[in-house]
C-alpha cells in the first residue's frame, strides 16, 4: 500500500509540476455594433478590478461618443453592467487611461475632442476616493490639464528631426519627398504657441518612478511626437517633459530599468518602415533620446510595455507590419534587449484585436485589455485576459 500511495503521490506531484501556468479570458460585454475601443484597467485596493473604453458611432467626429465603464469583483468571473465615466456634451470623449496613485486615489484621464481635430483635442480629468461599490465612482474633482511645453520645445524638435532625417527614404525613392515636406511642416507648428499647448492625448499607463514622480505618457497626432505630463507634487501640479525627438511616432508606453533608465515602446504613425520605435531617458523623463526604429513589427497600431515586479518585461503588440488581427504578448528578461518568448493572445485573419492596455495586479497576475472584433465583423466588444508570466513561455 505504501508503494501505491507514493506512486500515487509522485503522480500528482508531476501533474502540478507541469501543469500549464494559470491563463483565464472574458468579454467585458456582449459583442454589439457601436464602436468601443482604446480601453484601459486598473486594480482597486480591494482587489476589484475597473475598466473603461469609449464608446459610440465613430471618434473624433461623433458627438455621442461617452466614456464607459465596468467592474469585475475580485474572485468573479462576470463583469457589471456598464455605467458612465464621463461625457463632454456634444462632444466626443476619448482615449480614457484610469490611475490609482499611491494614496488609493482614483483618477480618470480623456480628451473631448474640439473641432473634430485630434489636433485641438482637450486633456481632461477627474477624481475620486469613492469608487469600489456599485455602479461608477463618485467624483470629487474635475479639471482640464494644460501644458506648456517649455521655451526650447521647438529647437529640440527641430534637432530630433534633422537627426532623423538621414533614415528617411531618399528623396527620389516613392514618398521621399513626401516625408521630408513632412519635417518641415512639423519643425514650422513647432514654433506656434497655439498648437503646442493643445492637442495632447492620453493613451498608454500611467508610471510612478521611486521618488513619487508621476508621469503621464502623452502624444500629439499634430506633431507626430510623444512628450510625459510630469508631477512631483502627488498631482497637484502638472508641467511637461521635453519631446521625445523623432519622426511619425506616437502613444508611448513606458517600461523601467534597474539603473532607472526609462524606455519609451512607441507606434509608427505612418508607412515608413512598419516597426516599433524607442527612445530612452536618463533623467526620470526630463528629456528623450532621439527615436530610433527597432526591428518589431508594427501595422500603425498601439502597443503596451509593462516592466514586471520580478524584473521581467513584456510588450504586446500586433505582430505584423500590415494587419491588426494578430496580437502577441512577448516577454524579456534582459530589459528589452530581446525578446525571446512569445504567445499570441489573439491570431483570426480578418479579426481586429487592438491597442492593449496592461497591468500586473498584488497577486502577480498580467492583465490585459483590448478591442475585439472577431473576423466574422459580428460585433465589436472590449476582452480582458489574465495570465501568469511563465504562461507566455509555453509558447503557442
Amino acid at each position: 500500500m505504501r508503494n501505491a500511495a507514493a506512486v500515487f503521490l509522485g503522480s500528482l506531484i508531476a501533474v502540478f509540476a507541469y501543469a500549464e501556468p494559470t491563463y483565464r479570458e472574458e468579454l467585458l460585454f456582449p459583442l454589439q455594433p457601436k464602436h468601443v475601443h482604446s480601453s484601459s484597467i486598473a486594480e482597486s485596493p480591494n482587489g476589484d478590478l475597473l475598466a473603461c473604453w469609449f464608446h459610440g458611432s465613430g471618434e473624433r467626429k461623433s458627438p455621442d461618443v461617452i466614456i464607459q465603464g465596468s467592474r469585475l469583483r475580485k474572485g468573479e468571473a462576470t463583469w457589471s453592467d456598464a455605467f458612465l465615466l464621463a461625457d463632454t456634451p456634444d462632444f466626443p470623449d476619448c482615449n480614457p487611461v484610469l490611475f490609482i496613485d499611491p494614496r488609493n486615489e482614483l483618477w480618470l484621464f480623456w480628451i473631448a475632442v474640439l473641432s473634430e481635430r485630434w489636433e485641438d483635442s482637450l486633456l481632461r480629468y477627474r477624481k475620486s476616493t469613492d469608487y469600489e461599490g456599485d455602479g461608477p465612482p463618485k467624483w470629487y474633482w474635475q479639471d482640464d490639464m494644460l501644458l506648456k511645453p517649455g521655451k526650447d520645445f521647438a529647437v529640440e524638435v527641430t534637432k530630433g528631426l534633422e537627426a532623423i532625417l538621414p533614415q528617411l527614404p531618399a528623396v527620389n525613392e516613392p514618398r521621399g519627398m513626401e516625408f521630408r515636406e513632412i519635417v518641415r511642416q512639423v519643425a514650422a507648428d513647432a514654433l506656434d504657441l497655439s498648437k503646442q499647448q493643445r492637442g495632447w492625448m492620453t493613451r498608454a499607463q500611467v508610471v510612478v518612478l521611486p521618488t513619487g514622480r508621476i508621469l503621464i505618457p502623452l502624444y500629439s497626432d499634430g506633431y507626430l511626437l510623444g512628450l510625459m505630463a510630469i508631477s512631483d507634487d502627488q498631482g497637484q501640479s502638472w508641467r511637461a517633459s521635453s519631446p521625445i525627438p523623432g519622426t511619425a511616432l506616437n502613444q508611448p508606453s513606458i517600461a523601467r530599468k534597474k539603473d532607472g533608465t526609462l524606455v519609451a515602446y512607441m507606434r509608427e504613425e505612418d508607412d515608413i518602415k512598419h516597426r516599433v520605435l524607442t527612445s530612452e531617458s536618463k533623467d526620470d523623463g526630463e528629456t528623450w533620446s532621439v527615436a530610433q526604429w527597432t526591428d518589431i513589427p508594427n501595422p500603425n497600431s498601439s502597443l503596451v510595455a509593462l516592466t514586471l515586479k520580478d524584473g521581467r518585461w513584456i510588450l504586446v503588440y500586433n505582430d505584423s507590419e500590415e494587419a491588426r488581427d494578430t496580437l502577441v504578448v512577448a516577454l524579456s528578461d534582459d530589459e528589452g534587449n530581446s525578446w525571446k518568448w512569445r504567445r499570441h493572445l489573439e491570431k483570426q485573419k480578418g479579426g481586429a484585436f487592438h491597442y492593449p492596455f496592461a497591468i500586473q495586479s498584488k497577486d502577480g497576475l498580467i492583465h490585459v485589455s483590448y478591442t475585439y472584433t472577431p473576423s466574422d465583423d459580428s460585433g465589436h466588444t472590449i476582452k480582458h485576459v489574465a495570465f501568469e508570466a511563465d504562461w507566455i513561455l509555453v509558447g503557442d
